[in-house]
């Protein structure tokens, strides 16, 4: 016993010996580079992935009869209608570029958007569209159909919207027009250029 006791205690030695002569031996040779001799990442050379657009129409307010304008935007394309619709709101919220009035307050969040089976938008957004929304029947009229409109006029499968506020059903945007039921897009208060 006191023999493999020894020759364990050799061996363990030797091993002891191999690696600090191993890690002494390698511990000189690291040197600080100089920022020429750092390599550079490679360079793609190949042109960035486009990503396919499409044309849809967004309704906002004509002051002079609070009727709904069609303006034509690029969309990023995808095959999900729920991604679709938040592109559509958010170019609702960046508002119209033609000079148009806005239907949504620039400061307004889309919090959350989902589509069920049988094709009803729930469309969430924060409270600054009801804090900062300007009164009036005709400005809730128009917010309310301008977001309903520009989503059922592009996206097939969304049939009626139903707008939320911080995930809550609201009364009212401003103490006129009834938030409790999902709406059916009406086209006849857009503008027939």
């Amino acid at each position: 016993m006191d023999r493999t006791k020894a020759i364990l205690f050799f061996v363990l030695v030797f091993l002891l010996v191999v690696l600090a002569f191993i890690f002494f031996k390698n511990s000189g040779s690291e040197r600080i580079k100089k920022p020429g001799e750092i390599p550079q990442p490679a360079v793609s050379t190949q042109a960035p992935i486009e990503k396919s657009t499409r044309k849809v129409t967004l309704f906002f307010l004509r002051e002079e009869d609070s009727r709904l304008v069609p303006e034509e935007r690029n969309i990023v394309s995808d095959p999900s209608t729920v991604r679709e619709a938040e592109e559509v709101i958010a170019e609702l919220i960046r508002g119209s570029q033609t000079g148009l009035v806005s239907s949504l307050p620039a400061e307004t969040k889309l919090v959350q958007l989902f589509i069920t089976k049988e094709g009803v938008a729930y469309v969430d957004f924060s409270k600054d569209l009801v804090d900062k929304h300007p009164s009036g029947s005709a400005a809730e009229i128009s917010t309310v159909y301008s977001i309903v409109n520009s989503l059922a006029y592009n996206l097939k499968p969304i049939k009626k919207v139903f707008i939320l506020i911080e995930g809550e059903e609201r009364e009212t945007l401003g103490g006129h027009i009834s938030l409790d039921h999902p709406f059916l897009p009406d086209y006849s208060l857009i503008v027939k250029e």
